[in-house]
């Protein structure tokens, strides 16, 4: 690793909030350790929580949720995802559709081999918004159609045949198999230039610290424990939101 760069590498889905909330973190942590000169390289890669569904089916959010956790849970994720979305400026709202994300990974791969980072993260950006804030069904290849086309990955006819063709198909499988037999079960789950792990949706103040310790301008501090998505009970699944509710029973 030469000098002054740092290579994170962001294990994530689309339809985890935790990981929306971890993005715009990260993105303002990295701005804000602009000063120490760092050259900090990102690349998104692919977790599968929903890799039990059909890549055509979608299931009505708050119908899901409902199922996944119960009236008293839900209430109590509800309200700390979107104490954690107003502090970084995002809505995340709990209806929608809820859907397989193998297209959206394969589509951000793609995204990646073509433009790198910058694209991929436009395009990262944009589903988050529509899953989130939107609701949109982004296994939907009309849909995915567009906003690939809005954010300069492929022509709308091009995605099409894409996601009709096998192309990166292998690759984001083996990369989500991967993750698991690397013992990652949640998401997001940062590695840091290959040899550090952060996980859950941590803030931008934890981010800032490891890249200034890295550039050797300050300490590092205990890093917190931070809630995440896991797929063995559905997402959002947030630890600390599953004991407050357990608290208060």
């Amino acid at each position: 690793m030469q000098p002054g760069v740092i290579s994170l590498v962001v294990v994530s889905d689309v339809v985890c909030p935790w990981c929306y909330i971890g993005q715009r973190e990260l993105q303002k942590a990295i701005k804000d350790v602009e000063d120490l000169g760092l050259n900090i390289k990102v690349e998104h890669r692919p977790f599968l929580l929903n890799p039990s569904m059909q890549e055509d089916e979608a299931m009505d959010k708050a119908t899901f949720y409902l199922q996944k956790f119960g009236e008293e849970k839900l209430k109590v994720i509800k309200e700390m995802v979107g104490s954690r979305a107003k502090d970084v400026g995002v809505e995340i709202y709990f209806e929608g559709w809820n859907c397989q994300t193998i297209r959206a990974h394969r589509l951000l791969r793609k995204a990646y081999v073509k433009g790198g980072q910058e694209l991929q993260e436009k395009f990262l950006d944009a589903l988050y918004y529509a899953y989130f804030t939107e609701g949109k069904n982004v296994a939907d290849i009309d849909f995915l159609a567009e906003l690939a086309d809005t954010a300069g990955v492929l022509t709308k006819d091009q995605v099409v045949d894409f996601l009709k063709s096998d192309e990166y198909r292998a690759e984001v499988e083996q990369m989500a198999n991967e993750a698991r037999k690397k013992g990652i079960t949640g998401v997001p789950f940062t590695v840091i230039n290959g040899r550090w792990a952060v996980s859950g949706g941590q803030t931008s103040d934890v981010y800032t610290q490891i890249f200034r310790k890295l550039a050797g301008k300050g300490p590092l501090h205990t890093i917190p424990a931070a809630p995440s998505c896991d797929d063995s009970a559905g997402c959002p699944i947030a630890r600390a939101a599953a004991a407050a509710a357990a608290a208060k029973s």
